[in-house]
């Protein structure tokens, strides 16, 4: 019965071949829909606003050298051929779209800041009438974790954490001392680079406690504030057209990605595929 059993089986297959072939062929698939494309690129502050905090020397992006690294990275970015571009200032303030106008009228120079540097440089080379606002203030309850390791004895536990915070901080101003803002650029978006940085916001959490969950909602609510980002962005790719380019510091990146990943209806893009 078995061997007859097999018989049918491989009659089957040698009558009608083309029936598995074209169960499986691809072009059998319907086409995936075309859905808008977001690029987040993590960066670090321009600006040097830790410089004083953790006594680094700071690094001057208007600098000749700098400047032409910047336009390096611009004619990188120029590749995603970005609709919109999507910045680290307050969507609840007209100020970075009043200061882009200027900025296109001859009336603003510009700041060190990233978001001019590379939002506004950008913007303008690609004719948009204007730079988004996307970020949103959040809650950020440092210090009720300082209190929570201090009345539970971690407080040498806790300082050897911030500690980190400073090396990493001064490691990417050391990598920047020697190399192009794209190399560094890219060192900082690299996957093993941004599950580093996510990683240690989840090492937070671990100072809580049941009824005292203090870094457990430090960290829920940088989800939160990221989430709400997103969901700023998200209305900007309003059509599957749309590719927006998201300019943020390197500590949303991995949440960023993450939220947009998620998201069926996004297509997630990375710097290093401009790159080549």
């Amino acid at each position: 019965m078995r061997s007859t059993a097999i018989v049918a089986a491989l009659s089957l297959w040698v009558v009608n071949p083309l029936l598995v072939v074209a169960q499986d062929s691809p072009r059998e698939r319907p086409a995936a829909p075309a859905r808008p494309e977001v690029l987040v690129v993590g960066v670090y502050h321009m600006s040097n606003p830790s410089r004083d905090v953790f006594n680094m020397e700071a690094d001057d992006v208007l600098a000749p050298r700098r400047q032409a690294e910047i336009a390096e990275v611009i004619a990188v970015l120029e590749k995603f051929h970005p609709t919109k571009i999507a910045v680290e200032a307050r969507f609840s303030s007209d100020a970075t779209s009043r200061r882009y106008g200027e900025y296109l009228a001859g009336n603003h120079e510009l700041t060190r800041n990233e978001t001019e540097q590379i939002g506004f440089r950008l913007a303008k080379k690609l004719g948009h009438e204007t730079v988004h606002a996307v970020d949103v203030t959040g809650e950020f309850p440092f210090p009720r974790l300082v209190d929570y390791a201090k009345a539970h004895g971690r407080t040498e536990e806790f300082d050897a954490l911030m500690d980190e915070v400073g090396a990493r901080v001064r490691a990417t101003n050391e990598h920047l001392a020697s190399h192009t803002v794209l190399e560094t650029l890219l060192f900082m978006n690299s996957d093993d680079s941004v599950a580093e940085d996510v990683g240690f916001y989840y090492r937070y959490a671990h100072f809580s406690e049941p009824w005292n969950w203090a870094g457990a909602d430090l960290v829920a609510d940088w989800f939160r504030r990221n989430m709400r980002i997103y969901a700023n962005v998200v209305r900007l790719a309003d059509s599957p057209d749309e590719r927006v380019l998201v300019i943020f510091g390197a500590g949303h990146l991995g949440w960023l990605q993450h939220n947009f990943a998620g998201d069926p209806g996004i297509r997630l893009r990375k710097l290093a595929e401009f790159t080549n």
